[in-house]
This record gives C-alpha cells, structure tokens and sequence, in this order.
C-alpha cells in the first residue's frame, strides 16, 4: 500500500472513533487526522487513542501522534544540583486544581523561543476549560510565599496515565518545579508515565526520553483503563512544599 500524503478527514460525530495512529504521516512526523471539533467526548477519546491536537489560529483542528513519543517516568525526573540547592531554601509550596484557568492562560502567553504565537486558542481554552470542569484535567501551580504565582503545568489525567499539555515559569525554575512536584505526585499514587509530546531541549535535560509509538500505545492502553482519579485534585495534593522535591 502506498503512504498516504494527506491526513484522515474526521467527520462531525463527536464520539467516531479516530484512525489507527500508525496511519499518521511522517511529513510532517505524526500528523493523522484533520477537522472534527474539541468536545470533550472527542477530546477524550482522542487521548485514550494516543492523540492530541496542535494548531494555530485560523486552521481547523489537526490531530498528531508523532512517532517517537515524548515520555517522562515519573520516577526519573532529573534536576540539578544547583536546583536541589535552590529548592531546599525555597519557601515555594505546590497546590492542585486552584488556579487551573490562570496557569492555562500563563501558558498561553508565555514567550518561547523559536515559536511565534501560540497554539493555545480561545477554542482551546475553553475546550480545556471544560475538560476541567468536568473532573478530567488538572494544573499543577507553584506558589510562593507571597501568594504569587510563579510555574505551574496543566494537562489530561486519563485512568492512571498524565497527558502533560504545557508549562511555564514566571520566576526561574518555576516550571521545573511544577513537572517534578506533578512526578511526585504521580509516583506516589502508583502512576508511572507522563506524556510530555514531542522533544525540546529542556525536557531532555529534565529526563524526558522517546518512546516508539507502538510502544507507547500499549503501554497506554492497559493505563487508560484502570482507575482514576476523576475530580478535582487539591485535597489529594494537599500544600506540597517545594524544598520537599530537593530529595525526591
């Protein structure tokens, strides 16, 4: 058979099942699907599926599932030594599901290199947004001891799997902070990946390592299907001080 040169076009029924994701396309790496909506039934089952969606202003919804994947151990989170030291005099404290709009919105305008704009639309926000309200995404914040926000990472909780959606820091380490105190989170409930995409710099420097995609979908689909935790995370999560992540 020969490769395929367009994406699947996905029609309006929010709960159709997508294509097989190594169908995708490997120009560029990991497209597979174009259209559809951001429900969240479609949402959801895009993600048990291993797919996500990545887009800009103006295109309609375009669906990927790159191949290698992007995946943390949540027991192989790395940080320096200097940002041990800095942790460990950190008055930081970490909290979940309090402020889950403002660290979406954080992540939205965050300047990165390299990337002009953002691919976090209003469409998607609010799709999020709703995601949230119904129990299935959560943030991780970062607070210091003004009160003051300063890292947090939001994404999709699915049985026992984390799909990581985004980051940011408004202070130094701020977001190194978040991802290690949502893998301590997680290792303790028993949760052994968190989906962080595709690959950039400071990932791989933090631990993040590529999984093949076949790989990465079974593992995944044992994940999904076991029990979860459906509902907001801030009692579970308690305040988690920071300095407790130096020794992690």
């Amino acid at each position: 058979m020969a490769p395929r040169s367009l994406p699947f076009l996905l029609g309006p029924a929010q709960d159709a099942p997508f294509p097989d994701p190594s169908l995708a396309l490997t120009e560029p790496d990991g497209l597979l699907a174009v259209g559809g909506d951001l429900s969240p039934p479609r949402l959801l089952n895009a993600y048990r599926a291993g797919i996500f969606p990545w887009f800009s202003d103006g295109q309609p919804p375009l669906w990927w599932s790159p191949d290698p994947r992007t995946v943390f151990s949540t027991g192989r989170v790395l940080l320096s030594s200097r940002f041990r030291r800095q942790l460990r005099g950190s008055a930081w404290v970490l909290r979940a599901d309090t402020a889950f709009d403002q660290v979406l919105q954080a992540c939205a305008t965050a300047p990165r290199p390299g990337q002009d704009g953002t691919w976090i639309t209003a469409d998607m926000a609010h799709a999020y947004g709703q995601l949230h309200r119904l129990g299935h995404a959560h943030s991780l914040e970062v607070w210091d001891d003004s009160g003051t926000l300063v890292g947090g990472i939001y994404g999709i909780a699915i049985g026992r799997m984390f799909f990581g959606e985004s980051m940011f820091s408004a202070c130094s380490g701020g977001s190194k902070a978040a991802l290690a105190g949502l893998s301590h989170v997680l290792r303790g409930w028993g949760w052994p990946l968190i989906d962080a995409q595709v690959a950039n710099d400071h990932l791989t420097r933090m631990g993040a390592e590529p999984m093949q995609r076949d790989r990465f979908l079974r593992k995944i689909a044992d994940l999904v299907k076991q029990e979860g935790r459906i509902g907001p995370w801030t009692t579970s999560v308690g305040h988690l001080p920071a300095a407790t992540l130096c020794v992690a």
